[in-house]
């Protein structure tokens, strides 16, 4: 008798826990680990999935009861995934169900998709009757047209292209088939969700750099060697042609492969590029796709038809059986932080993951994050460095405008006088222009126009938020004071907030210039499962003079004819309510100059702020990722903020104000005298004081051992689960938060 240990499908910490069932023998087959089953639970017939199987009984085996169903789907095979749904678990504070439900999720139930297609019995038999209508004085043409079809088809046509594209009516096919000629078969085929694309072939050479760095990855798996690889290459140096060729090794050797972008990076240019060199082999999956086309790439990924996977941090779970590499591009990014439990970071996870399966890791950036950097610099990654744009082109050439000295010119526009001069010049020579409006983070805070210094919390360093009660609220400690009448800094009365969005500069776009054919690239004008694509493709095929947008524009994209970027508040990251503020500002300022300059005409790039002598804006502005890292590692390790130290973020929600109040104090109150080592920040107001009616109170801990960190969110669902009173209460977990 087999017996299979099952987590059950309720999201409650006291039933966190497996539960042991017999396995019918019927169903063993079929019984494997990340399967969803049915089973007698209490008085309730409910859903789980099972963990292990084993042929051990926990209990008296006449006292276990026998699993009621399996489901249909096909289950995966790979152990390695609810090995790594115990990591998530453990390693996020979430419950055992919901990182299994991440690891293996549902399938949805879409349709398959089967399509007819028409054959000849056998070849003698097709030469054969073509023989005999050509004897006939008056032969069936269409008959005859059919038949030729098939015998040059070799195997098979699609019913679809015989019909339609041939004009040969069903009729003709059903003869054939009652005749004993041809058969008509069913089969599913898979929607190709980037049919779109090449056919695949399409190597290019490498220059001295990408093959050093290809060198010395295949030279240390031929000796057994699998790091994990920080490839720090600066923006056009060519990552993709790397991260190619090492997927062209690691397939020749039998194993596939995942590639991770965030999702607002998933473009046509992205994908096309693989699509190109390795053609069906590869599949796409993200939010975009139809249930239908979700489903069919995860069940080829399981058949082996599909062996490269492209997607967000979804894709990590591909069900791959032989992964043997895992490319995460742009590992700076934040949206690899999952946003619901478990709160995952899909760069780490791949790690592990790459460790369970004997697979290794490449991690792609040109800024990278401050975590990776550390752990590179520490000796726990593996850099390696491209430091040139592919044929030698030459980086852009960057101008700093300082906005306060265009203040006290008079100028009250958006763009400078530098940024609106280079434009008229580009439109001049039929160039195209990127202007990228800095919006990320950006939450009621404060500042002065005159010194550019914004109103930061004298606990945390970070910028304070003004709320609705008039006051300025630091999201980390709770410390709130009055919004100043005049600078601190500078005492200049010119100290407000901060508004502006992509349709304003649109519109003053449009009006300074008058003759250019301007693009807005949002959230607005991208709805829609293609209108992302659509403008892209606009855009480079210079249907458009000037792109206008946030994030998304520079984010993968590669346009041969752009030759100026304007950054607009380049330093409005840095007066976010959170700690990466610069990090992020360096990240997004180098990631947007990036776009200028990669075709045969060199670039430029205009730098709008009012902080010209922020470190991290100097650092980027001289393309030295160094000099800002030295800076950011040391704050860090003065503040003890991440990768220094470690922080635990606590969200507790409720309906009712006053309950997440008293149930966020109780909280804050357990840990402070359980763990008296610790630092604990709050409670207060998180960032969003309520969404869809729920009111959030934030807690924040600090401690350097991650490990106390885990600790804590253990004891506290203890501490929770005991109360009774958190009926109508939430309490999330989160580790090191983005």
């Amino acid at each position: 008798m087999k017996y299979a240990d099952i987590v059950i499908d309720i999201s409650l910490e006291k039933l966190d826990k497996t539960f042991q069932y017999s396995i019918p023998a019927e169903i063993e087959d079929r019984a494997l680990p990340g399967t969803r089953v049915c089973v007698q639970f209490g008085k309730r017939k409910i859903k789980g999935i099972i963990v292990t199987v084993t042929d051990k009984p926990k209990i008296d085996p006449d006292r276990i009861r026998p699993l009621l169903s399996v489901s249909n789907e096909s289950p995966s095979e790979n152990d390695t995934l609810v090995s790594l749904a115990f990591y998530l678990s453990s390693h996020y504070g979430s419950t055992l169900n919901q990182a299994l439900k991440t690891v293996f999720p549902a399938r949805n139930h879409a349709a398959e998709k089967r399509e007819k297609y028409v054959s000849l019995t056998s070849h003698e038999a097709g030469e054969k009757e073509l023989e005999r209508l050509s004897s006939l004085s008056r032969p069936s043409m269409k008959r005859a047209e059919l038949i030729k079809l098939l015998l040059a088809g070799k195997d098979s046509l699609p019913w679809s292209f015989i019909t339609k594209e041939n004009g040969i009516s069903s009729a003709v096919i059903r003869k054939l088939e009652s005749d004993g000629i041809a058969s008509v078969s069913d089969r599913r085929v898979y929607r190709d969700a980037i049919r779109d694309f090449g056919d695949g072939g399409k190597a290019h050479a490498l220059n001295d750099e990408q093959r050093a760095v290809t060198e010395t990855i295949k030279t240390d798996l031929s000796i057994g060697k699998r790091y994990t690889y920080l490839l720090y290459g600066v923006t056009g140096s060519g990552k993709t042609e790397v991260y190619m060729e090492l997927i062209s090794d690691c397939l020749k050797k039998g194993g596939d492969a995942i590639v991770l972008i965030p999702e607002i990076a998933l473009t046509y240019q992205t994908v096309s590029r693989f699509k190109d060199r390795f053609g069906s082999l590869v599949s796409v999956i993200n939010s975009r796709m139809s249930d239908g086309e979700r489903k069919d790439q995860i069940d080829r990924a399981e058949s082996g038809s599909c062996r490269v996977m492209i997607g967000p941090r979804s894709a990590l779970f591909t069900p791959f059986q032989h992964l043997g590499l895992i490319i995460v591009d742009e590992e700076h990014e934040s949206s690899y932080k999952s946003g619901i439990s478990p709160r995952y970071h899909a760069r780490d996870v791949a790690v592990e993951r790459a460790r369970l399966e004997g697979a290794y890791v490449v991690l792609g950036s040109a800024t990278p994050s401050v975590e990776s950097m550390k752990k590179a610099l520490d000796g726990e990654y593996k850099m390696l460095t491209m430091s040139r744009r592919v044929m030698d082109r030459p980086l852009p050439r960057i101008f700093l405008s300082d906005m306060r000295k265009e203040l006290r010119l008079g100028n009250r526009s958006i763009f400078s006088g530098r940024l609106r001069e280079l434009i008229n010049d580009r439109l001049e020579k039929k160039q195209q222009v990127i202007l990228f409006l800095n919006r990320r983070g950006i939450s009621g805070f404060v500042s002065c126009r005159s010194c550019g210094e914004s109103i930061k919390c004298p606990h945390c360093s970070v910028s304070m938020t003004l709320h609705k009660d008039g006051l300025l609220h630091c999201h980390y400690c709770g410390h709130k004071e009055v919004v100043p009448r005049v600078c601190p800094r500078c005492g200049s009365p010119y100290i407000a907030g901060f508004r502006a969005g992509t349709e304003a500069v649109e519109e003053e776009t449009k009006r300074i210039f008058p003759g250019a054919r301007v693009i807005r690239m949002d959230a607005d004008t991208t709805r829609g499962r293609d209108g992302y694509n659509n403008l892209i493709k606009k855009f480079m095929h210079h249907e458009a003079d000037i792109l206008v947008g946030t994030q998304m524009i520079i984010k993968g994209h590669d346009f041969p004819e752009v030759t100026l970027v304007g950054i607009l508040a380049a330093d409005l990251s840095l007066n976010s309510p959170d700690f990466r503020g610069a990090e992020r500002t360096y990240q997004m300022i180098t990631q947007a100059a990036g776009r200028a300059g990669r075709g045969e005409t060199p670039g430029a790039v205009v730098i709008q702020t009012y902080q010209p002598d922020n470190y991290s804006i100097k650092a980027a502005a001289e393309s030295d990722y160094m000099a800002f890292y030295k800076e950011e590692i040391s704050f860090r390790r003065l503040m003890h903020y991440p990768p220094e130290g470690h922080l635990l973020h606590i969200l507790i929600t409720s309906a009712d104000e006053e309950k997440a109040e008293r149930k966020a104090a109780d909280v804050a109150r357990f840990i402070s005298e359980k763990f008296k080592g610790t630092r604990v920040l709050g409670p207060d107001d998180d960032v969003i004081a309520k969404l869809k009616d729920e009111y959030r109170k934030s807690i924040y801990i600090k401690d350097n051992d991650y490990d106390v960190l885990i600790k804590i969110s253990d004891e506290t669902g203890i501490f929770v689960r005991e109360d009774r009173g958190w009926s109508d209460a939430a309490i999330w977990f989160d580790f090191d938060p983005q």
